[in-house]
């Protein structure tokens, strides 16, 4: 049963460009954990993992991604990218700000991207990686291939999103629409009009619908990225390699992305990894199978990962 629980108190702290909100637990001490939650989601999709891995003496820090809860712009001039240069870029910066030399990284969706980003480009910042589905940095320049027609239309909102309309959209019905992504991505899920309102808090945000169309258009190749991360997108481009120890998840129920056995991304590892399959979990698998994904971390931590 998935708790509705919320997770706090907020801290915030000033990082890049940005003032990230986020939630610490557990022991300060502790060996580091930044879990990275998705879209349309939001921190709370961390509550029980995060509880599992305050009780083994960890320090876990859930960030709200920009666009998202209390994280905020510093400067009205700064462009609202949601590029994943910028979201990778932007968990340095955390890292940075809460002297947090290294840490094992965990995400999925959008925040799964921010560790990929991390771990292939300053792996010396990762002490391990749990990554949902696999290998998520971005192929732009292949954005335009298509996939299967039943695959596609799972991704109906990219290209909603690539219009007016869509924006206009996402702006009147930020909370309905993630009501219709969250049911097609865990087709197995039986979620709560609580827990939708919970995550919906997190969209309320002035640059929440600037970040996500800009996402979703520039991972298309539609439209230009934030000069500021040229750099980065460079080196993305060229899909580099993870050499951290990595363990990869694929939920079994996920309405998006069919499990695999994780062999296709396989060259995109050059590290001990190990790839799992998780029972009955959608696309938000940390809030369906917290003790899958708690017990990923707890084994990079010990040195568990297996090349």
């Amino acid at each position: 049963m998935i708790t509705t629980t919320a997770l706090g108190p907020v801290s915030t702290v000033e990082a890049g460009p940005l003032t990230v909100g986020y939630v610490e637990a557990g022991d300060p001490a502790g060996p580091p954990v930044v879990l990275l939650h998705g879209y349309p989601y939001d921190v709370h999709s961390y509550v029980d993992v995060a509880a599992v891995l305050a009780a083994e003496g960890l320090r876990v820090v859930v960030p709200y991604l920009r666009g998202h809860g209390p994280t905020r712009f510093r400067d009205p001039g700064t462009m609202r990218s949601g590029q994943q240069g910028a979201l990778g870029s932007d968990l340095v910066a955390l890292l940075d700000a809460l002297g947090i030399g290294s840490a094992v990284l965990a995400g999925y969706d959008w925040g799964g991207r921010a560790a990929c980003v991390v771990a292939a480009l300053w792996p010396e910042r990762v002490r391990g990686l749990v990554s949902v589905n696999g290998y998520l940095v971005q192929d732009v320049a292949a954005a335009q291939a298509p996939i299967r027609p039943d695959l596609e239309a799972g991704f109906w909102y990219f290209w909603y999103y690539t219009t007016e309309r869509g924006k206009r959209g996402l702006t009147q019905n930020r909370s309905e629409i993630a009501r219709v992504l969250w049911t097609r991505n865990s087709p197995e899920r039986c979620f709560t009009d609580a827990e939708i309102a919970r995550a919906a808090e997190a969209f309320d945000n002035p640059d929440h619908v600037d970040v996500v169309i800009h996402s979703y258009r520039h991972r298309l190749g539609l439209a230009p990225g934030d000069p500021a991360y040229e750099d980065i997108e460079r080196r993305l481009a060229t899909l580099p390699r993870i050499d951290v120890p990595t363990i990869t998840l694929d939920g079994l129920a996920d309405g998006n992305f069919p499990a695999s056995d994780g062999s296709a991304t396989a060259r995109f590892f050059g590290g001990p990894r190990e790839h799992r399959q998780v029972p009955h979990a959608g696309h938000d698998l940390p809030a369906e199978a917290p003790d899958a994904f708690a017990r990923a971390i707890l084994d990079l931590v010990g040195g568990g990962a297996e090349g």
